[in-house]
C-alpha cells in the first residue's frame, strides 16, 4: 500500500470541514487526522498531530489564518500548508505566499483540482489556482509587490492587525488581554495606535474597516 499522508482541515464552517473531509477521504492516499475551527486550533493540532499537510482557510475567528501560517512554520517548518479561501487579490495571494503557505486553491476549485494541488505540494512543488491572474504570480517569483503608495493598512504591525481582527469581533479590551495573554494597559496601548494610524475612532468604524479588509465577515 502506497503512503498515506496525514492531513489537518482547518476551516470554520462545519459543513465546509466535513464535505472536505468526505471528499479526501475517498482518496486512500490521504488520512485526515484532525480538524480546526480557527487558527489557534490549527496550531495545535500540528503539535499534537505532526500532520504533513495542513488545509488552511484565511477567514476564522479569533486567529485567522494567515497568522497561523506564520506560527506552524515558524514551530513546524517541514509541514506544508495550502490556503483554501475566497479571496483572489493579489495582496491576499503575496501576504498569503510571504507568509510560508506552499500553495493557494480558491474554494470554488474542483475537487480534482484540489486533489492535484495537495500532491503538487506533498511532492515539494508550490501550487496556485489558475484563476489567480498572471501578474500575481510574476510578482511574487519576482519577489515583489505591486508598486503602490503605502497605505495606512500597510502601516500596522501584525500584533495591531491581530488587535484590530478581535475588536471587530466584538471582544473587549479585558477579553483580548485575557486571550492574548498581554496586560490591559498594552491593550489599550495598541488600539490607541490603531485608531491613530487609520484615523478612525470608534470601534463601528475599526469593525468595517476589518470588514472590508477581510479580516472578518458580516
Amino acid at each position: 500500500m502506497n503512503k498515506q499522508y496525514r492531513i489537518v482541515i482547518a476551516e470554520d464552517h462545519t459543513i465546509l470541514r466535513e464535505g472536505l473531509r468526505a471528499l479526501l477521504c475517498t482518496d486512500p492516499e490521504f488520512d485526515v487526522v484532525g480538524e480546526a475551527a480557527d487558527g489557534l486550533e490549527a496550531i495545535r493540532c500540528v503539535d499534537n498531530l505532526t500532520p504533513d499537510l495542513v488545509l488552511m482557510d484565511l477567514s476564522m475567528p479569533r486567529m485567522n489564518g494567515l497568522e497561523a501560517i506564520r506560527e506552524i512554520k515558524k514551530q513546524n517548518p517541514e509541514t506544508k500548508i495550502i490556503a483554501l479561501t475566497v479571496h483572489k487579490t493579489e495582496e491576499y495571494v503575496l501576504t498569503t505566499l510571504q507568509a510560508g503557505a506552499d500553495g493557494y486553491v480558491l474554494k470554488d476549485a474542483t475537487h480534482s483540482e484540489l486533489v492535484m494541488a495537495i500532491k503538487n505540494v506533498l511532492t515539494g512543488k508550490r501550487y496556485l489556482s489558475p484563476a489567480i491572474s498572471d501578474k500575481v504570480i510574476v510578482g511574487y517569483l519576482e519577489g515583489k509587490k505591486t508598486v503602490k503608495e503605502k497605505s495606512a493598512w500597510d502601516t500596522l504591525t501584525q500584533r495591531e492587525r491581530e488587535i484590530l481582527k478581535l475588536i471587530a469581533e466584538g471582544y473587549k479590551n479585558k477579553e483580548i488581554a485575557d486571550y492574548l495573554c498581554i496586560s490591559l494597559k498594552t491593550v489599550e496601548k495598541h488600539r490607541a495606535n490603531l485608531m491613530g494610524k487609520l484615523d478612525l475612532h470608534n470601534a463601528a468604524a475599526l469593525t468595517a474597516f476589518a470588514v472590508g479588509k477581510g479580516l472578518v465577515t458580516r
